[in-house]
This record gives C-alpha cells, sequence and structure tokens, in this order.
C-alpha cells in the first residue's frame, strides 16, 4: 500500500469537524514542560545505521543497571529472580506472535491461558472474579474509581495518603472528563497508618476508598476496619496493591472486606525493563459487580460435542459488541505480561509463593535491623513486608545521587515522589527482595553511615 500523505486542506477539513482550531489544540492536555517543541537535541538529524547503534550504545553506558549494583530501589516497581523458563515459554510463536482472541475457535490456548490467569488473580486477592488484566497497576486503580462511580452512583473518591503519587495523578488526570472528585492526602510520616483520620473523611457522598495494601511507605493499614466504616457509609472499599508476592505472606485483601482489589504485577514474570511494559491487575469480591468490570474476561463453558472450551465472556465494552454501554476506553489487555505472570506463578505454586515472600520479610527485617543502628537514620515503620521508609537527616535526594555513584542504588526518595513537600524530604524507600544479599545490605548500610556523617 502506497503511503497517501494528508493535504492541508485535509486536515483543514478534520480539525473544523472536531471544532479545534489547530494541531496544537489536540495536545492542549500536555503541560506546556512537557511539549516538545524542537528536536531531542542529543540525537543527531541524520546518520548512518551503524553511527546511530556507536551512539545509542554510548549513551546507554550511562546507566547503572540494577544487575550492576546493590539494588534497593521499589515503590512499585520490583526486582525479583524471574527464572529462565518463563522468557523461554512466553516467546513460544504463538504467545508471542498473538493478538485478540476474537475467534474462539482458533484462539483456545490464548484463552485458556487467560483464563488461568483470571483464576490465579482471583485466588491471589481474595475475590470472586478477576479480569484478563489491564495495562498498569495505575490505570487498573482508575478503572476501579471509575467502576465505584457506576455502582454507588456518586462520585468522591476519598484516596488515602498512603496511595501512590503516580497513581493518584492518574486518577485525577481521568477525573477531569468524568467530573469525578479525587480527595487525596499526602502521607504522614509515622510508624503506622492513621486509619481513624482515613475513616473520619468518609461521607455520605463517597463513592469508594481507595487504600493501598502495602502503602507507599511500605506500612500495612487496617483494611477490616476501614472496609466497614465504608460499607456503613454506603461506599466500596478498593484495595491497591504493587507487591503481589506480599500476598504469601498477609492476608488478601478480599478475605479483609475490600469490594475491588486491584495492582501491579510486574513483580511476577516482568521485568523492571525501564518502566515498561507492565501488567494491571483487577478483580471483585462480590460476582454482583462483575457486570460493571473494565476489561475482558474470559470464561469456560463446551462446545457443541461438550467439549471444555474457553471464550471471551461479558464482552459489552470497547471495540466489542454494543459499546455504546462499554465500560472502559481500555481496549485490550497486557497479554505477554499476563502470560509471563501465569508462567512464574504456576512455577512457584502456592507453597514457592510463601517461602518466596518469607525470604523477601527476613532481607527486608535484616535491612531494617541494620539501617536503624545507623547514627542519625530512623526506620519509620513498626509493621512491613519488604519494605521500609527511613528518616535521614537530610534531605534524601543527593544522598541517593551520591551512593548511586558507588554503585549503590539506595532507594527511592520521597522528594522525588513528592517533589515540594519538604516535609518528606528526608524520607527514603527501600525495598529488599531475595535478589539483594546479606552482602549488599552490608554494603548499603557501609555507604549510607558514610554519606549522612
Amino acid at each position: 500500500m502506497r503511503y497517501l500523505p494528508l493535504t492541508d486542506a485535509d486536515r483543514g477539513e478534520m480539525l473544523s469537524v472536531i471544532g479545534a482550531s489547530d494541531v496544537d489544540a489536540l495536545f492542549a492536555d500536555v503541560a506546556d514542560e512537557h511539549y516538545l517543541k524542537a528536536p531531542i537535541g542529543v540525537l543527531p538529524l541524520h546518520a548512518s545505521e551503524m553511527a546511530v547503534e556507536q551512539h545509542m550504545r554510548r549513551l546507554s553506558k550511562k546507566n547503572l543497571a540494577a544487575a550492576d549494583a546493590a539494588f534497593f530501589c521499589g515503590a512499585g516497581a520490583y526486582r525479583h529472580h524471574v527464572p529462565a523458563t518463563v522468557d523461554h515459554l512466553i516467546q513460544r510463536g504463538e504467545f508471542l506472535t498473538a493478538y485478540t482472541p476474537y475467534q474462539p475457535e482458533i484462539a483456545q490456548g490464548t484463552l485458556q491461558m487467560l483464563f488461568e490467569f483470571q483464576s490465579q488473580v482471583a485466588r491471589l486477592y481474595g475475590c470472586a472474579v478477576a479480569n484478563a488484566s489491564m495495562y498498569d497497576g495505575s490505570t487498573a486503580c482508575w478503572e476501579a474509581i471509575a467502576m465505584a462511580g457506576r455502582v454507588t452512583k456518586r462520585r468522591r473518591a476519598v484516596v488515602s495518603g498512603g496511595l501512590h503519587p503516580h497513581y493518584v495523578q492518574t486518577a485525577k488526570t481521568m477525573a477531569k472528563f468524568t467530573g469525578d472528585e479525587i480527595a487525596d492526602a499526602l502521607p504522614t510520616l509515622q510508624a503506622a497508618p492513621d486509619n481513624d483520620a482515613l475513616i473520619a473523611r468518609i461521607d455520605d457522598q463517597t463513592s469508594c476508598v481507595v487504600v493501598q495494601y502495602p502503602d507507599i511507605l511500605g506500612r500495612l493499614p487496617d483494611l477490616a476496619a476501614i472496609a466497614e466504616a465504608a460499607h456503613a457509609k454506603g461506599a466500596l472499599l478498593i484495595a491497591v496493591n504493587t507487591e503481589p508476592v506480599a500476598l504469601g505472606a498477609i492476608k488478601s485483601p478480599g478475605e479483609l472486606g475490600a469490594d475491588i482489589v486491584v495492582g501491579e504485577g510486574q513483580s511476577l514474570g516482568v521485568g523492571l525493563q525501564f518502566g515498561g511494559p507492565y501488567l494491571g491487575l483487577f478483580a471483585v469480591r462480590d460476582p454482583k459487580h462483575v457486570r460493571q468490570m473494565p476489561g475482558r474476561l474470559c470464561g469456560e463453558t463446551v462446545d457443541a460435542e461438550g467439549k471444555r472450551g474457553f471464550v471471551l465472556t461479558l464482552s459489552t465494552r470497547e471495540q466489542h459488541i454494543r459499546r455504546e454501554k462499554a465500560t472502559s476506553n481500555i481496549c485490550t489487555n497486557s497479554g505477554l505480561c499476563a502470560l509471563a505472570f501465569t508462567i512464574h506463578l504456576t512455577l512457584l505454586g502456592e507453597a514457592g509463593l510463601r517461602k518466596l515472600a518469607a525470604e523477601n520479610h527476613r532481607l527486608a527485617c535484616l535491612a531494617a535491623d541494620r539501617l536503624s543502628k545507623i547514627p542519625g537514620v530512623e526506620v519509620l515503620n513498626d509493621s512491613f513486608f519488604n519494605e521500609v521508609t527511613v528518616m535521614l537527616p537530610t534531605d534524601a535526594r543527593p544522598i541517593v545521587r551520591e551512593l548511586a555513584d558507588k554503585k549503590v542504588l539506595a532507594g527511592v526518595s520521597l522528594g522525588r515522589l513528592y517533589p515540594g513537600a519538604d516535609a518528606l524530604a528526608r524520607g527514603l524507600v527501600v525495598a529488599v527482595t531475595e535478589t539483594a544479599s546479606e552482602e549488599d545490605i552490608e554494603t548499603l548500610a557501609s555507604a549510607l553511615e558514610e554519606a549522612v556523617q
């Protein structure tokens, strides 16, 4: 097919139909500081393929890879060991090149995988039904808020200060177009989440309460108490989990009363990958809410001969049938990442997941104990899974940069997550997974001790 570029008259006609004055008007929601007004300066405008490869290789050497450092970054994206089997299986042609399973008669393998994925997520989250995945945890969080609005006919979401700030920003971006109120707050620097303060913010106009579990500071909120308070006001509880490995050690959100459970599945089967693609998980505790769920669902059935088979079901959504009643504008799922998640979790099994969670917690306890012995450093948490917040005597950001120069990626500074919130600037979120050795923990502690003196 030939490429036929549009003429100025063509563009003008299209802009006139949609009511935009010019092409720039289509990007009005992009903040001015993020709007690219000139070519990227570090890239040559014209170069041979070989020259571009050499240039990009030089740029890549400026990176410090997770495998080349003592690594303690988390805050929503975690480094875990992914078995080689996962990568081997997801690169099989029938999985790697598969797209949307519109025709079930030729997509039974993909549909069965997604059905098994849904079953795993539902059990992990303590819920009745899970969907076939979403883009990532932040978009899943927003879709849960939108769903709660449809269920309760209300438009006010009360958001815990412990919810990841990027998730909050995603919700606020989407809420601009729906009229929902996102009543958020900054986290309070105390050993345990202030559950009472959160409960006090729930009123008769609240559609949902959004709580991260464990939260951005690594603490464990009392989901059962929050669920009871939310339900008393006719609101739903949305639990957000960014570290699914934690659910091998702590009670599932559904078991504690959460109505909708969402989160990020990256920890299982999916590497850090510079921030994506990732995997959104979404489940509901009560089957009566299933028709309000966004995204795809795969169901089990039998064919005309009575043989077991799989189909897309409840597809009143996106580009499927009856799209005018769609529950979401997310029209696909992260199928390959969902497959990686399912393979990794299948390899672990329940016993393996519990063992992995126990090892994460053991190493995190060692790290917390060691860091607490550094003069001027205070461990904030009184409960945690594999992530703790430590308070440094000064702003954490320059210390993080100083340690990175020594090949120690010490964690994520709260100043980076909450720019402008001076009260949080001394906080450092430290994540410890099974990939960190006891030697790495000592390396972190020694480097941090030297830096804060």
